[in-house]
């Protein structure tokens, strides 16, 4: 396999950018050429790049009861999907200005399910989908106490309605076999918890003092 300059501007040449739509996001159209691998260049052409901006989200876990927090809420985006609308989901929420994604999973943890985040671990930062959109997910794993969690939360201008579930690790495993957890943040951050749970919880375990919060 040849390699080529992967970095902008030698690898890609942008010969114009409009905005085709600016409304609660905004999509951009791309005239563009970028290097081949076996040499030279692509000839213009048109791609339109769907900018979300970027979003953190969280799996709080109880390592003490082995209970992993999920919240379930109305989503556009699955308005046809078979199952309808309504997901099993992190808590999540975007990276405003200014904000480094630590704090905004500290927010969103207490706007979404009422918890307070004790530790963070990262787990993965990832493209979300980049054939058509920019956007990037943070995606942590939280140290919570669960005991007392659950309920409906969420910001009643922001129009939310956002119900909190506590279930026990393996009962979150089995909605994700069964397909009721089907989008990707939740599915990554559950299949890294199984392969990582154990040394979670002794790293978590309030006896031993916990360990601070990685980036």
């Amino acid at each position: 396999m040849k390699d080529i300059d992967r970095g902008t501007p030698e690898g890609v040449e942008i010969v114009e950018r409009e905005i085709a739509y600016s409304g609660f996001f905004r999509l951009y159209r791309y005239r563009l050429r970028h290097r081949l691998f076996k040499g030279g260049w692509t000839p213009v052409i048109t791609r339109e790049l769907f900018e979300r901006g970027n979003a953190v989200a969280v799996l709080p876990y109880d390592p003490v009861r082995d209970e992993v927090v999920l919240v379930e809420q109305f989503r556009i985006g699955a308005l046809e999907a078979e199952g309808g609308p309504w997901l099993i989901e992190c808590v999540a929420g975007m990276v405003e200005a200014g904000e480094n994604p630590q704090a905004v999973a500290h927010r969103e943890a207490r706007e979404e399910a009422g918890c307070r985040l004790m530790l963070l671990e990262l787990i993965a930062d990832y493209l979300v989908s980049p054939g058509g959109t920019s956007e990037r997910i943070t995606l942590y794993c939280g140290k919570v106490d669960a005991t007392y969690l659950g309920g409906i939360h969420g910001l009643a201008e922001e129009h939310e309605d956002i119900q909190v579930m506590v279930v026990p690790f393996r009962q979150a495993m089995a909605l994700l076999h069964q397909g009721r957890i089907n989008s990707a943040a939740p599915i990554i951050a559950l299949q890294w918890l199984a392969m990582n749970r154990e040394q979670l919880r002794r790293r978590w375990n309030p006896s031993d003092g916990g360990i601070e919060s990685r980036r």
